[in-house]
C-alpha cells in the first residue's frame, strides 16, 4: 500500500491531536536509530545523516498530513518528498551496505511512532477503533516507504553495475594497445573495480556475444569487450589451478575460442594478437584441440601459418628447451651438443661418438640423461622437429653460449 492509501479510516481531527508530538518523536527516533542499529552507531552527520534526519521528519509530517487531508491516495497524487526515501536507498548501495540496516531503522521508527501516537491519542480520548486503525496505517505507510528505498537501492545497483561494466570494457580497450601507460592502467583499473594482476592472458571467442554477461560467467575477475564479431577477454592468472576448466565450462556452446600466452599487463596486446592468430587457425581447421585452444601448445603451427610474429620462434625455443633450465656453462653446452647430434643421427651411437670425439659409452650416458629431461618426446617426429628448430633458433641468437665438447 502506498503512503496514505486507506487513511480515510481515520478521522481528520486525529491529525490535530498527533501533530504536536512530531518534533519530540522525530528527535527520539533519530537517537534510537543511533543507539539500536549497529551500522548507524555513530554521529549521524554528513549527507547520509542529514538525509536520514529529513526522512524521519518528513515521514512523520506526511503521515499526519494524509490523515488531515482525509486519506489522500498517494498512488494517484504522489508526494514529491517521497524521493528522499529513494535517495536513502541509493545511498546505502553507494556506501556498500545492504538495505537491512535502513529497513530496520524504518521498523524501529514505526514502533516508536505507534507507541507515541497511542499515548497521545488515548490521552485525547480517541476511540479504540481509531487506535487499531492507526496501527495498521502506520505499518502500511512504513512498508510503502521501504518500497521506495528498495527501488532506489535497485536503481543504484543497476546503474553501478552498468557503469562498472562500461569502465571494464574501456579497460579491455586500454590493455589491447601496443603501448600501455602503467599509471593510466592503474587509474582505469581502480575506477573499474579491477585488480591489476601480475600476469594475464587474452581469451578470444568467435561470434557475437554479450561481453559483460560472458565475462561474469568466465570469472569474477575476467574483463571482456565485443571486438568485431568476436569477444576479447583478459583472464588474470590463467595458469591457476582449475582456471582452464572453468573457462572451458563457460564458453558459449559451439563457439571456437583461443587463449593467448600469459604476459605482464603491459604486454597484453601481444597475448591478444597470439590468441587471434590461434583462433584463425582453429577456424581454418589447421588446429584441432579442446577449447579454449592454448596458443602455447601450437607455436610450431603458428610459426608455419600464423604469419608475421617475429617472437614465435623465440617463444617456441623457450618452451621446447625448458627441460634444459638449470643447466649452465659447460654442462649445458655438452647437453645441447649431444641433443643436436642425437636429433641428426637418431640411434647411431658410433656415429655420434665419432662426431663428438667421445667414447660410445659416454654417448649412451648423455643420451640417457637427455631422455630423463625430455622423455619420450625424443622419439616423436613432430617434437624432434620442434627441438631441431629450437636449437637452430638459439644458435642464431646473439649471446648464445658456444657448444663446449
Amino acid at each position: 500500500m502506498s503512503p496514505g492509501a486507506g487513511t480515510d479510516a481515520l478521522p481528520a481531527r486525529l491529525a490535530l491531536t498527533l501533530r504536536p508530538a512530531l518534533p519530540g518523536l522525530a528527535e527520539d527516533t533519530i537517537r534510537a536509530i543511533g543507539e539500536e542499529i549497529p551500522e548507524y552507531a555513530r554521529p549521524l552527520e554528513g549527507p547520509f545523516g542529514k538525509a536520514l534526519n529529513r526522512g524521519v521528519q518528513r515521514a512523520l509530517e506526511r503521515f499526519v498530513d494524509l490523515i488531515e487531508a482525509g486519506g489522500v491516495d498517494s498512488r494517484a497524487d504522489r508526494d514529491p518528498r517521497a524521493t528522499i526515501y529513494v535517495e536513502l536507498g541509493r545511498g546505502e548501495q553507494q556506501a556498500g551496505r545492504s538495505l537491512d540496516a535502513l529497513l530496520s531503522a524504518y521498523r524501529l521508527g514505526a514502533r516508536l511512532a505507534w507507541e507515541r501516537f497511542v499515548r497521545v491519542a488515548e490521552a485525547a480520548g480517541e476511540e479504540p477503533r481509531h487506535l487499531y486503525a492507526l496501527a495498521g496505517e502506520i505499518f502500511s505507510y512504513i512498508d510503502a516507504i521501504s518500497a521506495e528505498s528498495v527501488d532506489g537501492f535497485s536503481q543504484e545497483q543497476a546503474r553501478s553495475a552498468s557503469e562498472r561494466a562500461r569502465r571494464r570494457r574501456a579497460l579491455v580497450r586500454a590493455l589491447d594497445r601496443d603501448e600501455v601507460d602503467p599509471d593510466a592502467l592503474v587509474d582505469l583499473a581502480r575506477d573499474a573495480d579491477w585488480t591489476v594482476p601480475a600476469g594475464l592472458a587474452a581469451l578470444v571467442i568467435d561470434g557475437e556475444h554479450d561481453a559483460d554477461r560472458l565475462a561474469s560467467r568466465l570469472g569474477l575477475d575476467v574483463i571482456a569487450e565485443a571486438d568485431g564479431g568476436r569477444v576479447l577477454a583478459f583472464v588474470p592468472d590463467p595458469e591457476a589451478p582449475g582456471r582452464l576448466t572453468q573457462l572451458a565450462a563457460n564458453l558459449p556452446p559451439g563457439a571456437a575460442a583461443a587463449l593467448g600466452p600469459e604476459v605482464p599487463p603491459g604486454r597484453a596486446r601481444h597475448s591478444s594478437a597470439r590468441a587471434h592468430a590461434t583462433l584463425r587457425l582453429v577456424l581454418e581447421g589447421r588446429v584441432v584441440a579442446p577449447l579454449p585452444v592454448r596458443a602455447d601448445d601450437h607455436l610450431l603451427t603458428l610459426l608455419l601459418h600464423g604469419g608475421g610474429d617475429a617472437s614465435l620462434a623465440t617463444d617456441l625455443a623457450a618452451r621446447v628447451l625448458r627441460p634444459l633450465e638449470g643447466l649452465t656453462g659447460a654442462a649445458r653446452g655438452r647437453t645441447v651438443q649431444t641433443l643436436r647430434a642425437w636429433l641428426d643421427n637418431p640411434g647411431r651411437i658410433q656415429q655420434i661418438a665419432q662426431l663428438l670425439e667421445v667414447h660410445p659409452q659416454t654417448v649412451r650416458y648423455r643420451v640417457a640423461r637427455l631422455y630423463e629431461r625430455f622423455g619420450e618426446g625424443l622419439d616423436d617426429p613432430d617434437h624432434r622437429f620442434e627441438l631441431a628448430l629450437a636449437l637452430r633458433v638459439t644458435s642464431e641468437q646473439p649471446g648464445t653460449p658456444a657448444v663446449i665438447p
